[in-house]
């Protein structure tokens, strides 16, 4: 029976631009969503952003695709350290929410696992999809076919159990290529005795139950009896098996030691939290999910942490949640003082539970994703392009503005003790960051270390250009729409009054429409949440003041902080290749074969720097004018 997929919706389509933007390329699991916050579908990845991105593509999409993507409404991604961890977790989200747009099993006999056979005298592993009434161990069930042959293929390279059918088995005179490869011992043909082989059998079994330690500890011991009996092959092939399952530990995250425990980490930008919670339970992640919390109280991400805790487990009853509680809650950041926080869920659940922040291994591992996680979902939240058009509307309103603004522009100058001083410019609208406007001016000509001068040199630059070729084109040409566009309805700069100042000269200079200048200085602690924020007028410089709980304020503090990353960057760029160069590369007019006759004709660089300007002046190629350009350059006159 074929299933009737919905019909696509004639809203608006689903941006995943700023989703995109900011998407993890790790490995990973992705949920697509309808409006209603319902899973459409549960997809893996290697690299999640590649593979979310192909979704979204202009064309080559298949209509089955394309029915899917007409529902989406967001994007919800959970980030593994392995694809295999990717594979396994996928399969349990598939069947916790059963996603119309993903292959629907009736039952488990479809589901893929590994056959470990009893009656044959050397047993076999094999591939398995079936009712499981044989006379046969199996293990699983797997998430796909290819996690199984994925674990077959590594079964047969450390414990070399044969993995060929019986008929193929039964009729072999000599070795096959898998025993010239070391991944079969050849019982085929009796080049190992039934003993040897049970006891490799048996390895896998444990391995495969996921008693890695235990299986560990055995080798190593018979590692030692074999030494010490000279068998020194029989101990050496033990001791790569040792080596290649504890390569194996190190990679898989997913597994531990197949306890209960939840992990949680919490982060906070601006007025947005996001705690990312992984499931963990008998030793493998069965799930995770992340919470945005609306908590205006916390001012930091571990009392909202705990806050969180407290009504994540403690608001339904035990009874009526079986095994909600586990014994252990892995947390990120530590929670201090948490006696109380712990005896209240220790009570709940009848038995003792423990809130962790310092663990090591595997439970480190599931640490680092649970951070990892919470980290870019708030990124992709904060970026929404949904959040972003609700804090601009809520600008509008903390500014008393009668239209919403449409484009934000932001300054920053950056420097270190005055050297490579750089101008940035960053640029935001109702999709967030507008990367391909950003600008950098490299400042030159200025005191070092004069921020005033470098701000109004940057501001020229950019709207000097702009106001000319507003005065080029004709007003009812389509290019002066387009320009007029590039025109910011606000201009936000990083500073105080000083730097407000310097801005209104360039506007008036430029003689460009009305800008509302806005200059955001921070407070006397210099903390986030504490900044002053000025609005020019005709009558000088009035204070604004917005709630520091606000999306509106949250909004300017978040295109102020990119300026100043864009800026620092740049200028970190610049400052690095200016002490990388000579002097001599910096003075305008001496090119390559100039400073070559230079150093070739004095000798070197410290023989130049100690010339006179008539000396100078001597060499092949030097003016008495360009001698007095060097001169004055190599003596900062």
């Amino acid at each position: 029976m074929t299933e009737k997929l919905p019909v696509p919706d004639s809203g608006k389509t689903f941006d995943a631009r700023p989703t995109l933007e900011v998407m993890s390329q790790r490995p990973g699991v992705y949920r697509m969503l309808d409006k209603t916050g319902e899973v459409l579908y549960v997809g893996k990845a290697r690299n999640l952003k590649k593979r979310v991105s192909n979704y979204f593509r202009s064309s080559g999409l298949d209509t089955k695709t394309m029915a899917l993507v007409s529902h989406i409404a967001a994007i919800d991604v959970t980030v593994t350290s392995s694809e295999t961890e990717a594979l396994l977790l996928e399969q349990n989200l598939i069947k916790k929410f059963r996603p119309p747009y993903n292959i629907q099993l009736r039952d488990d006999k479809t589901y893929p696992y590994i056959m470990l056979t009893h009656k044959d005298a050397y047993p076999r592993l094999a591939f398995y999809r079936g009712s499981r009434k044989r006379d046969a161990t199996f293990f699983g069930p797997y998430p796909s076919a290819s996690a199984v042959r994925e674990s077959l293929a590594l079964l047969q390279k450390v414990f070399r159990v044969r993995q060929c059918e019986d008929s193929y088995f039964k009729n072999r005179s000599r070795p096959c290529l898998q025993y010239q490869i070391g991944r079969c011992s050849a019982p085929c043909t009796g080049y190992i005795a039934p003993t040897d082989y049970a006891l490799d059998v048996q390895d896998a079994a444990l391995f495969l139950q996921g008693k890695s330690d235990a299986l560990i500890q055995s080798l190593g011991q018979r590692m030692e009896q074999k030494a010490g009996e000279q068998a020194y092959e029989q101990a050496a092939r033990l001791r790569d098996k040792i080596v290649d399952l504890r390569r194996i530990q190190s990679q898989q995250a997913i597994s531990g030691d197949g306890n209960d425990a939840d992990v949680m980490a919490a982060t906070l930008e601006g007025a947005y939290a996001c705690v990312h919670v992984i499931v963990i339970r008998g030793g493998r992640v069965i799930g995770s999910r992340n919470y945005f919390p609306k908590d205006k109280l916390s001012e930091n991400a571990t009392e909202m942490l705990e806050a969180f805790i407290a009504q994540y487990y403690l608001r339904d009853s035990v009874e009526s949640v079986p095994g909600l509680i586990p014994a252990e809650i892995i947390v990120s950041p530590a929670i201090k003082g948490n006696d109380s926080l712990q005896e209240a869920l220790s009570v709940a659940s009848g038995r003792v539970v423990r809130l962790l922040s310092s663990v090591r291994s595997h439970r480190a591992r599931w640490q680092e994703l649970a951070v990892a996680n919470a980290t870019q979902a708030l990124l992709s939240h904060v970026n929404n392009r949904q959040t972003m058009f609700q804090r601009f509307e809520m600008l509008q309103d903390a500014l008393g503005l009668d239209a919403m603004p449409q484009r934000i522009e932001c300054f920053d100058i950056s420097h270190t003790m005055g050297e490579s001083t750089v101008g940035a410019c960053v640029v935001f609208d109702h999709n967030g960051p507008l990367k391909s406007d950003y600008r950098r001016y490299n400042v030159s000509g200025i005191q070092g270390g004069d921020d005033y001068a470098a701000m109004e040199q940057s501001l020229t630059r950019r709207y000097g250009k702009l106001s000319n070729q507003l005065q080029e084109v004709d007003a009812h040409d389509p290019d002066a729409a387009l320009l007029a566009g590039k025109v910011p309805d606000i201009l936000l700069i990083d500073g105080g009054k000083g730097q407000l100042t310097q801005a209104v000269e360039v506007l008036k200079n430029c003689q460009l429409p009305e800008i509302m200048l806005i200059g955001i200085a921070k407070g006397i602690s210099r903390r986030a949440g504490q900044e002053t924020l000025f609005l020019a007028t005709n009558d000088g410089f009035s204070e604004i003041v917005i709630d520091t709980h606000s999306p509106a304020l949250h909004l300017l503090q978040q295109v102020r902080d990119e300026a100043h990353r864009f800026a620092i960057t740049g200028h970190r760029a610049r400052r690095a290749k200016t002490r990388q160069q000579s002097p001599l590369e910096q003075i305008p007019g001496l090119g390559p074969a100039r400073r070559r006759e230079l150093l070739k004709y004095f000798g070197g660089q410290q023989e130049i720097q100690k010339a006179s300007e008539a000396d100078l002046a001597r060499a092949p190629g030097i003016s008495k004018k360009l001698a007095a350009v060097i001169y004055e350059a190599l003596h900062n006159e």
